[in-house]
């Protein structure tokens, strides 16, 4: 995927009003559409398309489009933004539990879903350069770098001391790539499955690490909250 035109967007949803009116937005970047209208199109069309992201609804009509994205990620790591109309916090976990990168309500803005798309494509983009070579341990985002190797980390050429859960936390969002990491993700990933119900452990150490790495902490710029799902992390380069 190095253009434009090269740009394959697998778009799942059965409202024919809502997958005309995206498919036109997608195609006005220069990106190529391929449709399904449900579950079983959906994977079929993953398959034999090899799309670089897929948008998928959630409510389709012969099953819920969880369940496509557990069996997509039973063989595919390919971003997966979902638009959805149901709101609930409850259903946002469950998705992004699922394997999807993220999640945009239904009615949507056009700018926040293309740049949503971006960051999942840029996503795409590292994960096939790490798959072509070695990628590199070092990773940087506004002014802070990270060697993931070394454990070190700078802010504006200064050192910066975290403790081991912080920088665990750390890595998790930077291995995360942008996506949407659920409070339970990150609580399974950093301190382990018998810490799952204290979320408290996981709120103390961001704002600790936000106070460390962001220029104000209060209006943190790139360790971002989802409100009441979890966290991602913005501006990362690899």
């Amino acid at each position: 995927m190095t253009a434009n035109a090269q740009t394959r967007i697998l778009l799942v949803e059965d409202d024919p009003g809502i997958r005309r009116f995206v498919r036109l937005v997608l195609e006005d970047e220069g990106w190529q559409v391929f449709e399904a209208d449900t579950a079983r199109r959906g994977l079929i069309e993953a398959a034999s398309r090899q799309p670089d992201a897929v948008i998928l609804d959630l409510g389709l009509p012969d099953a819920d489009g969880k369940t496509v994205i557990s069996e997509l990620r039973t063989w595919s790591p390919i971003p997966v933004l979902v638009l959805s109309a149901r709101e609930r916090e409850d259903e946002k976990v469950a998705a992004l539990d699922a394997g999807a990168d993220d999640y945009l309500i239904k009615p949507f803005g056009v700018p926040e879903l293309l740049a949503r798309m971006r960051v999942l494509l840029r996503r795409r983009r590292q994960f096939v350069a790490g798959e072509a070579g070695a990628p590199s341990s070092r990773v940087q985002f506004g002014e802070v770098q990270v060697d993931l190797a070394t454990h070190e980390v700078q802010r504006a050429g200064a050192p910066v001391h975290l403790t081991p859960i912080e920088f665990r936390l750390l890595a998790a969002l930077i291995a995360g790539q942008g996506k949407v990491l659920t409070h339970r993700q990150l609580l399974l990933s950093v301190w382990g499955p018998e810490y799952l119900d204290r979320a408290h452990y996981l709120r103390v150490h961001m704002a600790n690490l936000r106070q460390k790495i962001e220029a104000d902490p209060a209006q943190p710029q790139h360790l971002i909250t989802e409100l009441q799902v979890g966290y991602r992390i913005v501006g990362l380069n690899p």
